[in-house]
């Protein structure tokens, strides 16, 4: 079975459980009424499914290669991209001013969640371009913005982010890349960057990397690092590229996957580049590009976790093995009760993923279209829950994909593992999924809680608007809400952080599954009667919330159980 982007899901969502009502109602949004978002979703899934899914395999089988110093991207990327840079598709988003369509973030996620399913490999080149948008909007002069918005809007210019270097990775205050002005209003950037997302490609007019530099009178650590733009080509005096600057790529990684995806080292050579925002204020503007990425890559985490659950469904509806367990029976692989279990594993899980992804992006539309305090906390809180536990999905689902595919699975030809490959760096680039939950009980949690507990007064409150339809589920998610509110309650308390660190991970992974109840609980409401979304609710309340107990209870236990363990025991 090809992948089919799932836009009865989006519309779903943002009818009945994440509250995109409230977006379209904003004077800022009042354009994506309902008619034109289902327009627009149509337009990209037909994109997804007749361009982009077709490319899948080949990014896979040949992957992009560096030629004498030219990178050349896998077969059909080119006419990939040309698809999604002439539909629009980088833009959803961006300042009309400049050229985007400025839709909400919602319609955005919706997309790159089926780019991702479709081909996850090469949505990762229009994501980093996104993220660069944002970061120009909020931070670049208005000379840069006049140059360079209006070619990344329409996807001629490709956008990166270099952040990382061999020795300075999470720890991004190690970096030596070195910034020295140039006298003119331009600064010549050296040194080099490693793990740069789609660093070059054959079929973009320019490159335009936003590289983090320090310069001469900055401090060591973080705070005396500054945001550089420095092209691949210098544009004329017309704003077309124009003489090459003095970067290049010294080399591809090899990867366990996303090969169709070109991840270079990039070298730096006395470049020219422009600032980005104020000197030394660096990782202000990249964090607007990275929070922008951390929404982005959970939803890739998702969109793979889709194509996944896609090609194991359409295997076992066609697998024969083993006499049917069940009176009428297809006769397949998917009678077997353990196979069942795998697949409504895999579809719960997407939902609730999703939902929670669908959620993050309209707290994020609501800040921007209101400026109101409690929307931008709830976006900034839901952020990391959304890249950890949509990544954290994708892994899960497309292991349980191989498996359903049995020893088909771990053959290369079938296609499965490839989506486990590919998805696997998302709960390490953008900030690893244990720096996300560091964030989340750390920076989110500094408030004392208030945004955590709004959540949770928002799980209570549908809980018991439920009683009457689901009374049984009702109970269990309000119970788990309470369990949540205690955990977060002692994480607030604990003046040590490295206790809170110490079940940071489980933590956030404990309010994904209870936010997933949540999400689930509003579907079964939505629906008329007992159909499909109150009996996948019903399994996953029943079957996946459980774990929210063992996690929470993980969470609370602190540090020092983990200290005791002496280096001499780990390697006993």
């Amino acid at each position: 079975m090809p992948y089919r982007a799932p836009v009865s899901d989006f519309a779903f969502l943002m009818d009945h459980v994440v509250g995109f009502d409230q977006v379209s109602a904003t004077s800022k949004y009042a354009e994506a009424t309902t008619d034109v978002t289902q327009a627009i979703l149509g337009e990209a899934a037909r994109m997804c499914d007749e361009v982009l899914a077709p490319l899948q395999r080949a990014g896979d089988l040949h992957p992009a290669v560096l030629e004498n110093g030219v990178v050349r991207t896998s077969p059909g990327f080119d006419k990939g991209y040309t698809a999604i840079r002439e539909g629009g598709w980088v833009s959803i988003s961006g300042d009309p001013e400049y050229g985007g369509m400025g839709l909400p973030m919602t319609i955005t996620t919706a997309v790159n969640d089926m780019m991702s399913g479709a081909c996850l490999a090469l949505q990762l080149n229009p994501l980093m371009t996104q993220g660069q948008i944002e970061a120009m909007e909020h931070h670049a002069s208005d000379e840069l913005k006049a140059v360079y918005l209006p070619k990344l809007m329409t996807g001629d210019w490709c956008g990166t982010m270099n952040l990382t270097e061999p020795q300075a990775g999470s720890d991004v205050g190690a970096l030596r890349a070195k910034a020295e002005p140039n006298g003119d209003g331009s600064y010549a950037i050296s040194g080099q960057k490693i793990y740069i997302s789609w660093g070059d490609n054959d079929f973009a007019e320019n490159i335009c990397h936003l590289v983090l530099a320090r310069l001469p009178d900055g401090v060591p650590g973080t705070k005396g690092i500054s945001l550089f733009l420095v092209p691949k080509y210098i544009p004329d005096e017309t704003g077309k590229p124009g003489r090459a600057n003095s970067l290049k790529v010294v080399s591809l990684e090899h990867k366990m996957g996303l090969h169709g995806s070109p991840t270079c080292v990039m070298q730096y050579d006395g470049a020219t580049g422009w600032l980005v925002g104020p000197e030394h204020g660096g990782m202000a503007a990249m964090f607007t590009m990275m929070n922008n990425a951390r929404l982005g890559v959970g939803v890739q985490g998702i969109g793979a976790a889709e194509g996944a659950y896609q090609h194991a469904l359409a295997y076992a509806q066609e697998r024969k093995q083993g006499r049917s367990p069940i009176a009428d029976g297809t006769g397949t692989i998917i009678d077997h009760a353990d196979v069942r279990r795998m697949l409504a594993s895999m579809k719960a899980d997407l939902f609730a993923a999703r939902a929670i992804a669908m959620a993050c992006a309209v707290a994020i539309d609501m800040a921007n279209a209101t400026g109101e305090a409690e929307w931008q906390a709830r976006a900034a809180f839901l952020t990391p829950i959304a890249k950890a536990f949509g990544t954290e999905t994708g892994i899960r689902v497309s292991e349980l994909g191989v498996q359903v595919h049995g020893g088909m699975g771990f053959i290369e030809e079938t296609g499965a593992a490839q989506y486990s490959r590919d998805v696997r760096v998302t709960t390490i680039y953008e900030g690893t999924n244990g720096i996300q939950s560091m964030d989340l009980v750390g920076r989110k949690l500094m408030d004392g809680g208030e945004a955590a507990c709004a959540v949770l007064d928002e799980v209570s409150r549908q809980a018991e608007a439920a009683r009457g339809a689901h009374p049984v589920m009702a109970e269990v998610v309000w119970d788990a809400a309470e369990s949540l509110r205690e955990a977060t309650e002692w994480m607030v308390t604990q003046s040590d952080m490295n206790d809170r660190f110490a079940g940071s991970v489980p933590f956030l992974m404990g309010f994904g599954r209870v936010l997933g109840a949540h999400y689930h609980l509003k579907a079964a409401c939505a629906e008329d009667g007992e159909g499909p979304r109150t009996r996948l609710a019903r399994f996953y309340v029943k079957r996946l919330l459980p774990e929210h107990a063992g996690l929470l209870t993980h969470a609370t236990q602190g540090a020092v159980d983990l200290y005791a363990l002496s280096l001499d025991d780990l390697v006993a």
